[in-house]
């Protein structure tokens, strides 16, 4: 089975959060599963550098405001993962992060650079600009690459069958209407069952409408983006789609998470082997400033700072968990207002809080191997991935019951006494309301546990115990592609188009049909 997966970005050559951890991994855990996997990602400076044995598959030509698009091929450093690179300085050579500048602006342009990364994979997909490959099946990641799955709908000889996945249904690549002319797209796209999404153009309905199956990155955030506390208006489009809607649970890389022999943190250790960790606590005290002392429970945060992750939360409930003797140390980056709260809490607290900003792969491996417990008190959580890191390092979660969260963590139960039995089967610590009160109890049964080392190392050994492996998640996928596509192996219909992509003056002149 041929299977072309979009994305816009990918560990460890690019990254801004967990979807780039997802299309590091997934690619090789269905390549080990026997799937033949290309991957199509923007010509971004990284990912161009990280591209091995690059050669040129076409010259596209001028597109989507581009004077000059190249499509390269070659293999991702690291993984060897095939990959197409779309090559369009105009567009992807800039600083700052995929989809912003330095300054946290989006780019002007995001309409056209992400519609370009689409088209492109959507050709592919058909056997157009590659003659010697063509996909059974197109899976697009996020907004970003969702286009893709219009482009495949309007492409009159293509039989590729389509995937989406929902990681973040917040972002949604709303851009201007008048934007639209240059997708190169037939106006029936434009229309409110189609791309228009109250006046805006939806990159995100794209992949909801358009694609043959729509799956999340957990069974319990499927099922609430279908209401709308938790759908961002989109609601009533994913609930039209009925059984086209799953989720799969996102898995854990074992290769780059594993405790026993991650070679950045202070001490390796394992379940049966703890010793380690306690090295691991002592050298992020002291890297981060704070008391070096074993019996204090050591709260961490690895996240960007942002409302949606509920740090807001934690700040409220701060002086109740400093006044039963906790630690809490914050790495990320994010919204000012919080990242200035934040700092303030350390200058105000030193020696008992630490907050190190910016994001560094190497330093949260270490923040997730040093800390006791990891908060997690996310307002919504598509599936979350630090709950589960910390999971494989024996560090406690303590998390809002919600989204992937509640796919991935059981609550111990108990008291904030520590005198209620705990639940026998218990990996971290739940609280329902996003409201500080309700955290700070969830955060007095955590330091209540951890008083007891015997009740502790449990639930250490039972999180360390759990597996959350990509080969689970790509057997799933698997099953998914299979059911989608009778025609594997067919080629594109007699009489198929070569394709010529919009540019910035023709706006529509991509040969599709109109």
């Amino acid at each position: 089975m041929k299977i072309l997966q979009v994305a816009a970005e990918i560990f460890p050559l690019v990254k801004t959060g967990g979807l780039a951890d997802v299309v590091g991994a997934l690619p090789q855990a269905l390549i080990a599963e026997g799937a033949d996997v290309r991957l199509v990602l923007p010509g971004l400076p990284a990912i161009l550098a990280g591209l091995e044995q690059s050669a040129v598959v076409c010259e596209i030509g001028a597109a989507f405001g581009a004077a000059r698009v190249t499509l390269r091929r070659g293999v991702v450093k690291g993984s060897g993962v095939p990959a197409y690179v779309v090559d369009a300085p105009y567009l992807y050579k800039r600083p700052g992060n995929p989809y912003q500048a330095p300054d946290n602006s989006e780019w002007p342009d995001n309409a056209q650079r992400f519609a370009l990364l689409g088209w492109v994979a959507a050709h592919i997909a058909a056997g157009e600009l590659d003659p010697d490959w063509q996909a059974d099946v197109l899976h697009a990641h996020d907004w970003h690459a969702a286009m893709a799955c219009a482009y495949v709908s309007a492409h009159p000889a293509s039989t590729a069958a389509t995937v989406f996945t929902v990681h973040n249904l917040a972002y949604q690549g709303l851009f201007d209407p008048g934007d639209f002319p240059l997708l190169g797209l037939p106006s029936r796209f434009m229309m409110p069952a189609s791309l228009e999404f109250h006046g805006q153009l939806s990159f995100m309905k794209a992949g909801l409408k358009y694609a043959q199956r729509v799956t999340t990155v957990s069974p319990t955030y499927a099922a609430e983006i279908a209401t709308p506390e938790f759908g961002c208006g989109l609601d009533g489009v994913i609930r039209a789609r009925g059984r086209d809607v799953s989720g799969i649970l996102n898995g854990v890389d074992d290769d780059i998470w594993n405790p026993s022999d991650d070679p950045v943190i202070a001490a390796p250790y394992a379940a049966s082997s703890l010793a380690g960790k306690a090295v691991c606590k002592a050298a992020l005290q002291r890297a981060l400033g704070l008391r070096v002392e074993p019996g204090t429970p050591l709260f961490g945060v690895v996240s960007r700072l942002t409302s949606q992750k509920g740090l807001d939360l934690v700040l409220a409930a701060l002086p109740n968990l400093l006044a039963q003797g906790a630690q809490l140390a914050v790495q990320g980056s994010g919204d000012l207002p919080l990242e200035a709260a934040f700092s303030a809490a350390a200058a105000a607290h030193p020696g008992m809080v630490a907050v190190r900003l910016g994001y560094d792969e190497a330093f949260a491996h270490e923040m997730v191997a040093g800390c006791d417990a990891m908060l997690v008190p996310s307002r919504f959580e598509p599936c979350g991935l630090t709950q589960m890191y910390a999971l494989r390092y024996g560090t406690v979660p303590v998390v809002r019951h919600v989204g992937g969260l509640v796919d991935t963590v059981v609550d111990a139960g108990g008291d904030a006494d520590g005198a209620a039995a705990p639940n026998p089967l218990a990996t971290g610590f739940m609280f329902g309301p996003a409201l500080p009160a309700a955290l700070s109890v969830a955060l007095e049964r955590t330091v209540a546990a951890y008083r007891q080392p015997e009740v502790w190392a449990a639930l250490q050994q039972r999180g360390m115990a759990q597996n959350f492996s990509w080969a689970t998640a790509a057997r799933q996928y698997l099953a998914m592609y299979q059911g989608l596509n009778p025609n594997w192996g067919q080629g594109p219909r007699a009489g198929s188009p070569t394709p010529t992509a919009p540019t910035a003056k023709s706006g529509g002149a991509s040969r599709l049909p109109a």
